[in-house]
C-alpha cells in the first residue's frame, strides 16, 4: 500500500481509492473463499479546508453513502486513527458507490477497508498493504470478503491458529477471461447478521467433509480453468440449504447450474443475491434463462476485478 506523501505544508496529500465489490463463499467455501468483481466503491479525499467532515456521495445509495452519522467508512476512519493515539484530521470525500447495500456484494468490507486506508493515509500510520487488510479482517471478523477486496482474483483466506489474534494469511490468483459473471438482485436486501442466525450450530460429518472437499475443489477449478470441475464444486451443505427462504433467488436459479454454459450457480456472500459463473459464449442465452427463472430481476454483469487500486498526491 502507498503510504502517505506529505504537501509541502505538512499535511497529507489527496488520496483516491478504488475498491471492487465482492462474492464470497462461492458455495461452500464458507467464511473462506472470495471473488472481486467489476463494479466499485470509489472515494476522493483530501484534508477538509474549513477542518469540518463532508461527504458528497454519487451512484446507488447516494442518500444513504452521503450521511456523515452512522457512516461505517468515517467511524472506521476516526476509530483507526484513535485506536493509534492519534487525532483523526477532518477530511472531505467524493464518493462514487457501484455496490448494493446489504446484498451479499462485499459492501461493508469495501466501507472498512476504505476506512483503514483513509486512516492509514491521513493519520501517517505507516501500515503495510497487508496490515490495513488484516485490521479491516478483524473488524469485519471474518476475511473472505475483505481478502479479495484488497487482493483482487479469486482468494482463500483464514486466519492464523498460532500467532497474535487477529492475524490473517491469504493468497489470490486470476480467474480465467472466458468466464464471466452475473449477479441476480433481488428487491429487499438481507442483514448480515440476520443470515447468519439462519445457520445451526452444529453440522454432520458428511455434510462437513463434502464441504471441506468441494472447498478444495473450487480452488483447483479456478487455478486450473476447469469449468466442468466448478459445476461439481460449487454445491453446499453447510449455508445455502439454511438461507433459502430468505434468499427466493436461490432456488429459483439453483437449476440453472445444469444449463450448458453455465459453470456455477451459488449466493454471493450470505446474500440474498445469486451469483451466476458462465462462459462468455453463452451470456445471451444465460440471461434469457435468468430472466424465464426468476423474472425480471435486476442483473449485473461483471468481470473478475484487480484488487483495491490506491493514488495519492
Amino acid at each position: 500500500m502507498t503510504e502517505a506523501v506529505l504537501t509541502a505544508s505538512g499535511r497529507p496529500g489527496s488520496i483516491f481509492l478504488k475498491l471492487p465489490a465482492t462474492s464470497a463463499n462461492l458455495g461452500p467455501g464458507f467464511d473462506a473463499l472470495g471473488l472481486a468483481m467489476s463494479f466499485y466503491l470509489t472515494i476522493d479525499a483530501v484534508i477538509a479546508p474549513d477542518g469540518a467532515f463532508a461527504m458528497e456521495a454519487t451512484g446507488r445509495d447516494a442518500e444513504l453513502c452521503g450521511r456523515l452519522d452512522g457512516n461505517l467508512i468515517l467511524e472506521t476512519y476516526r476509530d483507526v486513527v484513535r485506536s493509534a493515539g492519534g487525532d483523526p484530521p477532518a477530511i472531505s470525500l467524493l464518493l462514487h458507490n457501484e455496490i448494493p447495500l446489504g446484498m451479499g456484494c462485499g459492501s461493508s468490507a469495501a466501507a472498512l477497508l476504505a476506512g483503514v486506508l483513509l486512516a492509514n493515509h491521513f493519520g501517517d500510520l505507516g501500515m503495510t498493504g497487508y496490515q490495513a487488510m488484516e485490521e479491516a479482517c478483524r473488524r469485519e471478523g471474518h476475511p473472505d470478503n475483505v481478502a479479495a477486496c484488497w487482493l483482487g482474483g479469486m482468494t482463500t483466506s483464514a486466519p492464523k491458529i498460532s500467532g497474535n489474534e487477529g492475524e490473517f494469511v491469504a493468497a489470490s490468483f486470476a480467474a480465467p477471461r472466458e468466464w464471466g459473471l452475473m449477479l441476480a438482485i433481488p428487491a429487499a436486501g438481507l442483514a448480515t447478521t440476520k443470515a447468519r442466525a439462519l445457520l445451526p450450530e452444529r453440522y454432520n460429518k458428511a455434510d462437513a467433509v463434502l464441504n471441506v472437499q468441494h472447498a478444495a475443489l473450487v480452488v483447483a477449478a479456478f487455478a486450473l480453468g476447469r469449468g466442468d470441475l466448478l459445476r461439481t464444486a460449487m454445491a453446499d451443505r453447510m449455508h445455502q440449504p439454511y438461507r433459502m427462504e430468505a434468499c427466493p433467488l436461490l432456488p429459483l436459479l439453483l437449476p440453472l447450474a445444469e444449463l450448458p454454459g453455465v459453470l456455477g450457480v451459488s449466493l454471493s456472500g450470505a446474500g440474498p443475491s445469486v451469483l451466476v459463473i458462465h462462459e462468455r459464449a453463452a451470456r445471451t442465452e444465460i440471461r434469457s434463462a435468468i430472466a424465464g427463472a426468476a423474472g425480471q430481476v435486476e442483473l449485473i454483469e461483471a468481470n473478475t476485478s484487480q484488487g483495491t487500486i490506491i493514488s495519492v498526491t
